[in-house]
């Protein structure tokens, strides 16, 4: 059996590796074991072992860290402020042991439980994954909403009660839930509260159907599609970016490329793998993210080449797959397609365009960007 400081140590070289493999600098590398250090001895004093941490274990440790600081010193900012120093390092190392960091604690109360048990655990998102296949993105963001719809019910939608919601109920939660959204986001909250309804009435958890009286707002043909660029607009965008030949141009124009070339979602540009790149038969391979399949396209001239350049010359050394990933450390892969918007609109700004309306790159149109 290994004892605690050799246990110890193994953690600080497993984050040092780390650190150095997403090429963390040297301060950071001194700065994060120094603070991850001062957490396990933490856990030793209260009998804790990283494998039974919980996040309330993590917020006392920092509020105690913080009073002793305060002690030094009066003027520190407010705890939200300043505890970022040690949850950098203490997130990181948590995420390294446990694989998933930070993880829900326990349910405080059997209500809770039985929450947690319909939405996620054994009902729904079993059900969403094993007959609807969605992906899963879709079913996280499904089984939120499921989870939040409960919660706001409070007792009220215990094991008796679910059975008898009402409408009433559902327009106060549709009521609080959409102050301030779009009617697009509006629409997107009543789909996945009426999937909902329909997993609850199949499953006898609610005594009525009441999926029929979710009606979300009318979403008008063409409603969603970005406002045009003018043609000069169009060909301008890629041109300047071109000229840009720091990593950072090299990674957006390549972006900007597969965009305005083949009319990919945003999605299926930062889920792009160096595997689905196929250079000896010209074949690009791309994931569609809503459906959970894939389709090859031909790899044309000027995105394949504007890919190699990048590739060569920007994208930093990494042991991720994903063909973009950040240009500053850590070295890591886009979550999701949202970070285009900001690729985009930096793009837009450089080039001198100032576009009406919607902005964003979910679906650019290959034939607008020729």
């Amino acid at each position: 059996m290994f004892t605690p400081v050799l246990t110890d140590e193994r953690l600080i070289e497993k984050l040092l590796a780390h650190l150095r493999a997403e090429g963390y600098s040297l301060r950071i590398q001194r700065w994060y074991p120094a603070r991850v250090r001062q957490f396990l001895n933490y856990c030793h004093r209260n009998g804790l072992s990283i494998e039974t941490v919980s996040s309330g274990h993590v917020t006392q440790f920092l509020r105690g860290q913080y009073r002793l600081s305060r002690k030094r010193n009066s003027n520190l900012p407010p705890l939200q402020q300043w505890q970022h120093r040690y949850t950098g390092a203490i997130n990181m190392m948590l995420r390294l042991v446990r694989g998933a960091w930070p993880v829900p604690d326990p349910p405080s109360t059997p209500l809770e439980g039985f929450h947690r048990d319909i939405a996620r655990a054994r009902e729904y998102d079993t059900w969403l994954r094993d007959l609807r296949g969605l992906h899963p993105l879709t079913r996280a963001k499904r089984t939120m909403h499921a989870l939040n719809f409960l919660s706001s019910l409070g007792h009220r939608a215990d094991e008796q009660r679910l059975k008898y919601l009402s409408v009433q109920e559902l327009d106060a939660y549709l009521k609080q839930c959409c102050v301030g959204l779009r009617r697009a986001s509006i629409e997107d909250r009543t789909v996945c509260l009426r999937d909902f309804l329909r997993h609850l009435w199949r499953t006898g958890r609610t005594a009525a159907d009441l999926a029929g009286t979710v009606i979300g707002p009318d979403i008008y043909e063409h409603e969603g599609i970005p406002v045009a660029l003018r043609t000069e607009d169009v060909t301008r965008v890629p041109e300047v970016t071109r000229r840009d030949v720091s990593p950072v141009g090299l990674r957006d124009y390549a972006i900007l490329s597969l965009l305005s070339t083949y009319g990919l979602r945003a999605a299926e540009v930062v889920n792009l793998h160096l595997e689905d790149i196929d250079w000896r038969r010209d074949i690009l391979r791309v994931r569609h993210t809503k459906t959970g399949t894939s389709s090859g396209l031909p790899l044309l001239p000027e995105p394949g080449e504007a890919l190699l350049r990048y590739l060569e010359k920007a994208r930093p050394p990494s042991v991720y797959r994903e063909v973009f990933l950040r240009i500053q450390v850590p070295y890591r892969p886009f979550k999701n397609g949202s970070i285009l918007n900001c690729i985009m609109n930096a793009r837009l700004r450089a080039a001198g365009i100032t576009p009406q309306g919607r902005k964003g790159p979910s679906r650019v149109s290959p034939r607008a960007c020729r």
